[in-house]
């Protein structure tokens, strides 16, 4: 499939207001038609929808590690894990929009809620699943995305999660194979701003896309070179 005519495609077919002036970026590019489509069935998140409880006996996990697209596939394999949704925390920016997030101006980063059942999977486990999906040594950036709405943080919800968090990283700066030190903050959850819907579970909706950027990036490559065999590829 021709690649670049895709991307010509979806640009010429873009509403007028999405065609500024700077250069198409990767993601960019392949936002475009999703994008076409979302903005006649997307309204503002309601604020009394952000921060839902979960279920009883369940409990939420929430991650950032840089696109947010590349996160989501390896916790909705995770035994245990109810659901999984993106968007954006840890910034300032009430009920923030993709193209400020992506702008860098919000302080939010893309992230990844994950709801799970503890007597199914471990908060450990999930964490695992993180450190092999992300490139830990680089501050406000991954792979190709650059810019503090790309860092790698581990969001908190309380003292025990915390603790496990902040041993999970003591425990990988002792046995890791690599020498660049860890800076993945840990830091407490704040108020969550579901995506869009278009960016939802973006590698079943356009699998050909999510390939196409998840190659490009370098992701897979860089964490075979961290973690082996363990690095994720989704």
């Amino acid at each position: 499939m021709d690649v670049e005519w895709i991307l010509r495609a979806e640009w010429k077919f873009a509403p007028t207001n999405m065609k500024r002036s700077k250069p198409i970026t990767l993601r960019s590019g392949l936002n475009a038609a999703a994008l076409t489509v979302a903005v006649f069935l997307l309204l503002a998140v309601p604020s009394d929808g952000l921060a839902q409880a979960p279920a009883s006996g369940l409990k939420k996990a929430t991650f950032a590690g840089g696109c947010f697209w590349c996160m989501q596939p390896p916790y909705d394999e995770a035994p245990g894990v109810v659901a999984t949704r993106v968007g954006y925390t840890g910034g300032k920016t009430v009920n923030p929009a993709y193209e400020e997030v992506s702008a860098g101006g919000t302080g939010h980063a893309e992230s990844i809620e994950v709801t799970y059942d503890p007597k199914k999977v471990s908060y450990r486990k999930l964490l695992n699943i993180f450190w092999h999906n992300v490139d830990p040594t680089t501050a406000d950036r991954e792979f190709c995305d650059v810019g503090r709405q790309y860092r790698t943080a581990i969001f908190f919800h309380g003292a025990e999660q915390e603790r496990e968090a902040n041993q999970s990283r003591a425990e990988l700066e002792k046995t890791k194979s690599f020498k660049a030190p860890i800076v993945t903050e840990i830091v407490p959850a704040s108020t969550f701003y579901p995506a869009e819907d278009y960016h939802q579970e973006y590698y079943k909706k356009n699998p050909i896309r999510y390939r196409f950027y998840r190659y490009n990036c370098g992701r897979d490559k860089r964490l075979h070179e961290l973690w082996g065999a363990a690095g994720g590829a989704h």
